[in-house]
């Protein structure tokens, strides 16, 4: 079968430019074999227009990631669980962290006292400075002295401060409502800076983000109405449609965020939608239409059915969508009412049939 298709779709391609070209047929075209198989094309019942697919997301998402260095002591949480804002997730060892608390704080006390101890010099050289016991000089020496305790101090002190919280990054906590949607470390293992350590999202808010052509932003921007099929077969209507104002300059596609109502069930994060707006509804391929898989015709880039009109074969070329089944969509090249033959290979030697045929009768 596959051999067959290798050595008539050439064929049939370029009967199909010929017919591009405004080539008429002296002869009226042969009447189709009996029994071939074909099929009218009916507009799509489930959502009218092209539909684009995207991927539910949760709009407060995080990844936690290791701030300071240790081995994992405790993992509390797992996948799918609920947790707060502030529960403790995961706790590293602080050996080493709660040592360099103590000796910021050591480092800060000595600090303390020298600016306590420079602070008396200072007053009392200040008090010998007014009755000229001491000279001006040594009284500048002494506001130095205290004014560089001072600032000793209050370098501990912000080491302190650093020390204080390299020792809490050690616990790891929730920071908002969430669900826990990844855990990527066992009790156990050796962490830095920079490692993965949970993930977890927020499941009150979600949205879809799909790139449309750029051709169509502007007709999605004039009407942001949309309809979203979800994966368990809900259809939802967007809380607000989001144009992107920008266009990827590679791709030459317009983000659109949909962000979605409040919804019980909610659908998971990752899970696949399907999203129509309301401008290609009214778009000039009319509603969407599906076809089956089988009657498409593949040949490297090239996707193509084969089209009867006034009982001729003419190869057309479509732009496949996605696939639901043994269902494809077509987003361009038919339009509802057009006949369709359900086979390739059939319709394929049917044409060749055709054109001799054609050829004989001029001759």
């Amino acid at each position: 079968m596959r051999s067959s298709k290798r050595l008539l779709l050439p064929a049939a391609l370029t009967l199909a430019l010929a017919a591009c070209g405004g080539q008429t047929p002296q002869a009226t075209a042969p009447a189709l074999p009996a029994g071939f198989a074909t099929f009218k094309v009916e507009a799509g019942n489930d959502m009218p227009g092209h539909s684009w697919d995207g991927v539910v997301e949760a709009v407060r998402r995080a990844d936690l990631a290791a701030q300071t260095s240790g081995r994992v002591l405790e993992v509390r949480v797992d996948v799918n669980q609920a947790v707060h804002a502030g529960d403790v997730l995961l706790r590293i060892s602080n050996v080493e962290q709660e040592a360099g608390a103590n000796l910021a704080r050591a480092q800060l006390r000595a600090a303390e006292a020298q600016a306590v101890e420079a602070e008396q010099n200072y007053r009392r050289f200040s008090a010998l400075a007014d009755t000229q016991y001491v000279s001006k000089a040594q009284l500048d020496q002494a506001r130095a002295a205290r004014d560089a305790a001072v600032a000793a101090r209050n370098a501990a002190a912000a080491a302190v401060a650093q020390a204080s919280q390299q020792a809490a990054y050690t616990v790891v906590r929730a920071p908002y409502d969430g669900v826990i949607s990844r855990r990527w470390v066992e009790p156990g293992e050796t962490v830095a800076p920079g490692m993965p350590l949970m993930s977890l999202y927020a499941p009150g808010a979600l949205r879809i983000e799909v790139a449309v052509p750029q051709s169509r932003g502007d007709a999605i921007r004039r009407n942001p109405e949309a309809t979203v099929l979800l994966a368990d077969g809900r259809r939802v209507t967007p809380a607000s449609v989001v144009v992107f104002p920008a266009a990827d300059p590679l791709s030459h596609s317009v983000n659109v965020r949909v962000n979605l109502p409040t919804l019980d069930p909610a659908p998971a994060p990752g899970t696949t939608a399907k999203v129509v707006f309301a401008a290609d509804a009214d778009g000039p391929d009319g509603r969407g239409v599906s076809i089956p898989s089988a009657s498409v015709a593949r040949r490297g880039e090239l996707t193509a059915v084969y089209v009867v009109q006034d009982g001729r074969l003419l190869l057309r070329q479509v732009r496949l969508g996605g696939q639901r089944g043994d269902q494809v969509e077509v987003i361009s090249g038919l339009k509802p009412g057009d006949v369709v033959a359900r086979d390739p290979v059939a319709a394929l030697q049917a044409l060749a049939a055709q054109r001799k045929a054609m050829e004989a009768g001029r001759d």
